[in-house]
C-alpha cells in the first residue's frame, strides 16, 4: 500500500481488555518508530482498573486510591479513571498527514463522543477550558492526548457502564467535586462493547479516515505486548 493510500485509512484494533502500562509503552513505541510511510492506527480497550495521573498532575488530587494503582504518565491532563465499562479509544494519527492542529483534533475527538451520544437522545456538551464531553454538568469522556514529533497518542476514555465509585477516591480531572455519569446510568447499553463500532465509525467520520478492520486477534495480542508490530 502506498503513502497516499494509507493516508485516508486508520487500522482499527480491539484489544480487549488489558493492562494499562504494556498498552501505554506500546502506544510509545509505536509511536517513537513510526515514519511517513505508516499507517495510522486506532486502538480500542477497556483497561484493568488504574488511576493515571498525566504530566501537570498535581499527586492531592489522587485523595484515596485504595487498592487501585497509580500511574504517573506521559499524557496531558491531570488525574482520571480508567476500568471495565470504559472504552478507552488511543488514535495514533499523525496530525500533518490529515492536516489537523491539536486543538482541532481535541474538537474532533470530542465531536464524535457528542455525536454517538446523540443516537441514545443523550445531549453531550463541550465546558470552555475543561476538555472533554458532559451531560447536565456531568463528565461522560475525558481527554488527554500527547504529541510527538507530529503524531498523536493517548486519547479518550467514554463512560459506557462501569462501576463510578472509584472517581470518587480523585478530583476527576483536577476538579475538587466534578461529578461523573456514564451512558448506562442515562439509559443507554450496559456493555461497553455494544458502542464500540459506534464510536469508530463517529471517530473515523470526524478525523476523516476509512477504519480498516485486521483478519484475525493474533496480531492484537502481539501489539498491544510491543513484543511485535503487523
Amino acid at each position: 500500500m502506498d503513502v497516499v493510500s494509507q493516508s485516508r485509512q486508520w487500522l482499527v484494533r480491539d484489544l480487549g481488555r488489558r493492562a494499562y502500562e504494556p498498552v501505554w509503552r506500546a502506544m510509545q513505541a509505536f509511536t517513537d518508530t513510526r515514519d511517513d510511510a505508516t499507517a495510522d492506527e486506532l486502538w480500542v480497550v477497556e483497561h484493568d482498573p488504574v488511576f493515571t495521573l498525566g504530566q501537570a498532575g498535581k499527586p492531592e488530587h489522587v485523595l484515596a486510591p485504595g487498592d487501585i494503582p497509580v500511574l504517573h504518565v506521559d499524557r496531558g491532563g491531570q488525574v482520571t479513571y480508567h476500568g471495565p465499562g470504559q472504552i478507552v479509544a488511543y488514535p495514533l494519527v499523525d496530525l500533518r498527514r490529515i492536516h489537523l492542529g491539536v486543538r482541532e483534533m481535541v474538537e474532533r475527538i470530542e465531536q464524535s463522543v457528542i455525536d454517538v451520544l446523540a443516537d441514545w437522545n443523550i445531549l453531550g456538551q463541550r465546558r470552555d477550558g475543561a476538555p472533554g464531553v458532559y451531560v447536565a454538568g456531568a463528565k461522560i469522556a475525558a481527554l488527554g492526548l500527547r504529541i510527538r514529533r507530529g503524531c498523536s497518542f493517548h486519547g479518550l476514555a467514554f463512560n459506557v457502564a462501569m462501576d463510578l465509585e472509584p472517581f470518587h477516591r480523585i478530583n476527576p480531572c483536577g476538579y475538587q467535586g466534578l461529578q461523573v455519569t456514564s451512558v448506562r446510568d442515562l439509559g443507554g447499553p450496559s456493555r461497553a462493547a455494544e458502542l464500540v463500532p459506534a464510536l469508530v465509525e463517529s471517530l473515523s467520520r470526524q478525523l476523516g479516515l476509512c477504519p480498516r478492520w485486521p483478519d484475525g486477534a493474533p496480531a492484537l495480542a502481539q501489539t498491544a505486548t510491543g513484543t511485535a508490530h503487523p
